[in-house]
């Protein structure tokens, strides 16, 4: 751990300060861990009117890979509406489809959006690119449904949070790749993208207490990757050993200045302008890993929650 590196936002510390400490992540506490990474839909979902539809689609090896569907109740059949397909987080080794949905419903309010939520297989029962592929082979489900599902697929954003942000990466690298389906934007945010886990904000927040620490982050790619190494990581999987980031969607990717994923983050902004792509990128100062889905109510976090939103909003009403 080096000796310098970013504090916590003030008011952010005080209550990560108050938050029960879980004990370190490895192997023999995953399932202990496990059942603190998923959340109620339910609660969510009261007050709000909102169609659910709970479905599964066959992965190529023939695996169900379950889906949440949630639409306004009160939208107009006869216009389609924007598409956020959802990925949680969870270091791919732990959550469900209903992990952070809070963020996407939030679109769902503001925008009208279909909300696609999908529960892939993890790590370290599911290992290399199953994770990813099960991530692709729902979106294509959903876009293949687009008509039936009431979405617009000019209007379809794949998104997702730290893990959920690098496999919905992943996922538009392999759309670009694959020439299908059509992806309007992607927003990813505090994404795991670098298996390497070796850049200067990894080693400043390498042991200790906290949210995403290095030695954590490592137990969370050495579940996913096992002995595979070098030449044998695809760049599906860890998407900052993309050779080539043109060709892709507009991006947005935010992150805290005093988490594991900031460098790797920007690395990846910064080379998808290289490649004469769009991106807007926002690091924000003293935020740690995944402070806006933890503290939502959060002065820092109400503001990245705005900006992101407003992003969106741009976005989407560029291509109506």
């Amino acid at each position: 751990m080096t000796s310098a590196r970013p504090a916590y936002d003030p008011e952010l510390s005080i209550l990560l300060d108050a938050m029960p400490q879980m004990p370190p992540l490895n192997s023999d506490t995953l399932a202990q861990i496990r059942p603190f990474a998923s959340a109620p839909l339910e609660p969510l979902l009261a007050g709000r009117a909102v169609e659910r539809r709970e479905i599964t689609v066959p992965a190529p090896d023939g695996t169900p890979i379950p889906l949440s569907i949630l639409r306004p109740a009160t939208a107009d059949p006869a216009i389609a509406a924007p598409c956020v397909y959802w990925i949680h987080g969870g270091g791919m080794v732990m959550g469900d489809r209903y992990s952070q949905i809070d963020i996407p419903l939030a679109w769902l309010d503001l925008f009208g959006a279909v909300v696609i939520s999908v529960d892939y297989r993890l790590a370290p029962e599911a290992g290399g690119a199953t994770l990813v592929e099960d991530c692709y082979h729902g979106l294509v489900w959903a876009v293949e449904h687009c008509a039936e599902l009431g979405i617009d697929p000019d209007r379809v954003v794949v998104s997702g949070a730290s893990a959920g942000g690098g496999l919905a990466a992943g996922v538009t690298l392999m759309a670009r790749d694959r020439a299908t389906p059509a992806i309007a934007a992607q927003v990813l945010i505090g994404p795991m993208l670098d298996h390497r886990n070796s850049t200067t904000s990894s080693r400043q927040y390498s042991g200790g207490p906290g949210v995403w620490t290095r030695e954590m982050n490592d137990f969370g790619w050495r579940s996913v990757l096992g002995p595979r190494t070098g030449d044998q990581v695809s760049p599906y999987v860890s998407p900052a050993l993309a050779a080539d980031l043109s060709g892709l969607p507009t991006t947005y990717i935010d992150a805290g200045s005093a988490e594991v994923f900031r460098d790797e983050d920007v690395d990846y902004a910064t080379r998808i302008w290289a490649a004469g792509g769009r991106a807007e990128l926002h690091i924000w100062a003293g935020g740690f890993h995944g402070f806006d889905a933890l503290y939502p109510q959060a002065p820092i976090s109400a503001a990245a929650r705005r900006t992101r939103n407003d992003w969106l909003a741009r976005v989407l009403s560029e291509v109506r």
